[in-house]
């Protein structure tokens, strides 16, 4: 146990992060909404996370994605991993740079025990959700977190018993709507909640 994980153990106890521990997480999509989620994840004392994307990283990315610009050009998949080691150097990561196709989807998250939708692109965002909406495995999404202001409209909807909506479900991003860091962050760490909770209040 390194030292961070030591200081988890003292704040969360040895049942909880236990139990935290031993759940594998998968991301789809690295972006605004992939990146934040994973290192609330991983401060939460999250592990094993698989994460899907094939993008690479832009200037336009900095404003709300967590990369740096010493990372521009690089894949988001491998920047994101090198981040996250930054905070837990024993992380069990499975990075994944590919796009996510029907064909290939149940493949990518087999062993994962928890989906978190994060794409920009609504084909993949429809097909994830799809996927797994009715699946025994926890799905969070996310709708609706576009330009600023209003960040207590976005909210957490439980539209089944293993299925939540983050979001304010109304803003979409566009020229004039454009997605910035703190609704984007918010709606990642109100994932990242979600997900936290259920691990820890499932008996």
């Amino acid at each position: 146990m390194n030292q961070f994980e030591e200081s988890l153990h003292q704040i969360l106890g040895q049942k909880k992060l236990a139990k935290i521990q031993n759940v594998t997480v998968g991301i789809g999509g690295a972006g605004g909404l992939g990146s934040n989620c994973a290192f609330n994840l991983v401060r939460s004392g999250f592990k094993s996370l698989v994460i899907v994307d094939f993008d690479s990283i832009e200037s336009s990315n900095l404003n709300r994605q967590f990369y740096f610009t010493e990372q521009i050009g690089t894949k988001k998949v491998h920047a994101l991993k090198n981040n996250l080691l930054h905070i837990n150097p024993d992380l069990e990561l499975e990075i994944k740079d590919t796009k996510v196709t029907p064909d290939n989807i149940n493949k990518l998250f087999k062993d994962c025990d928890i989906i978190v939708e994060a794409f920009d692109e609504v084909t993949s965002k429809k097909l994830i959700v799809e996927e797994y909406m009715n699946s025994n495995k926890l799905l969070v999404a996310a709708t609706g977190l576009a330009g600023w202001g209003n960040s207590d409209q976005i909210k957490i909807k439980k539209v089944k018993d293993k299925f939540y909506l983050v979001g304010d479900s109304i803003s979409e991003a566009n020229e004039s709507n454009p997605p910035l860091s703190p609704k984007v962050n918010i709606t990642a760490a109100k994932e990242a909640d979600i997900i936290l909770n259920y691990v820890l209040e499932e008996e």
